[in-house]
């Protein structure tokens, strides 16, 4: 019986993992010009800026995100904090694929030592 119950558990962590892996596979399968689109279209920018890079009251940086795919979608559909969740009738699998491909397209914030009006 126990054998049985761990077999059963086991298929279900595989079949999870299978999930996690197409979601991944999905994001990196993303267009990132019809994703900054999308970004626009649904207003992300209005928070987190035209290229992602966030604002010291309104929402974190995005650009360059180092949040692996399955906890961007997370963030999306459940968030966190003030964000409005984005459900799939809202914002399609595709289009949050097309999101994170742009906000993974754009360049990393310069250090402040490369900004001459900082490093004086």
């Amino acid at each position: 019986m126990r054998k049985r119950i761990f077999v059963v558990a086991l298929t279900g962590a595989l079949a999870a993992l299978a999930v996690a892996a197409r979601a991944q596979d999905n994001a990196t399968a993303g267009n990132a010009k019809a994703g900054e689109q999308v970004y626009r279209a649904i207003g992300c920018w209005e928070c987190h800026g035209t290229q992602g890079q966030g604002g010291a009251i309104t929402g974190p940086r995005l650009a360059d995100t180092k949040l692996p795919y399955e906890a961007f979608l997370q963030q999306l559909r459940v968030p966190q904090n003030a964000m409005p969740p984005y459900e799939v009738k809202i914002l399609s699998n595709a289009d949050a694929a097309n999101i994170y491909a742009f906000l993974k397209s754009l360049s990393p914030a310069p250090s402040p030592k490369d900004i001459p009006l900082l490093s004086n």
